[in-house]
């Protein structure tokens, strides 16, 4: 069990490099949410990266915009939309400013709060284990069970609300690449990276 109390906060000049060396820098990082007393918080598993200098999929692609120019400002800070009309994605800004790259949060293992996650995710607290694996292995239902919405659109992950904490270095080894899913373009980048041995991956 990883003591909570032990890793560091991220720094600034995390974020602030390339879009996929922080993407894959971000797996076994831990995602922390405080509401109030209450803290949610899980590992991550599974993350894609997007830079719009050069993916037609990334939404700064087009230039900036109202939605996008949080992407636009220096790493660290979370990029939250509202997609499909049904549900909020979070992304984790990165690189220089003026750089538009970001890196959406695409399976977390949940930690702490977990009777929280489900009752806001399936709303009741006791989870079969099935019912544990489905509960943040997507970016949507991450943003559902650690109640992300577009009020934190702009977060600075640097503050006490939404931060990472550090953890163990993943080894290369244990990271797997593919190309990104749920997307129309650019759809031959091998930008989607997660955790060989996660159960709690959104798609293998």
């Amino acid at each position: 069990m990883i003591d909570l109390k032990k890793p560091p906060k991220l720094k600034k000049d995390f974020y602030t490099g390339d879009v996929n060396t922080v993407a894959k820098n971000l797996l076994g990082k831990i995602f922390v949410h405080n509401i109030g007393i209450k803290k949610l918080s899980g590992i991550i598993v599974e993350v894609e990266a997007y830079d719009g200098s050069v993916d037609k999929a990334a939404h700064t692609y087009i230039g900036k915009t109202k939605r996008n120019e949080i992407m636009f400002e220096e790493g660290g800070f979370l990029y939250v939309y509202f997609t499909y009309g049904a549900h909020f994605c979070s992304n984790i800004v990165t690189g220089k400013k003026n750089e538009g790259t970001a890196v959406l949060l695409r399976g977390i293992e949940p930690l702490e709060g977990i009777e929280i996650m489900a009752k806001n995710r399936f709303g009741f607290s006791v989870l079969p284990p099935k019912k544990k694996l489905n509960l943040t292995n997507g970016p949507g239902k991450i943003c559902q069970a650690f109640q992300i919405n577009n009020s934190h659109y702009g977060t600075n992950l640097t503050k006490d609300e939404i931060y990472l904490l550090d953890n163990k270095k993943i080894k290369d080894t244990d990271i797997v690449v593919t190309t990104r899913i749920g997307i129309k373009k650019s759809i031959d980048l091998p930008w989607r990276y997660y955790l060989k041995d996660s159960s709690y991956v959104s798609k293998k």
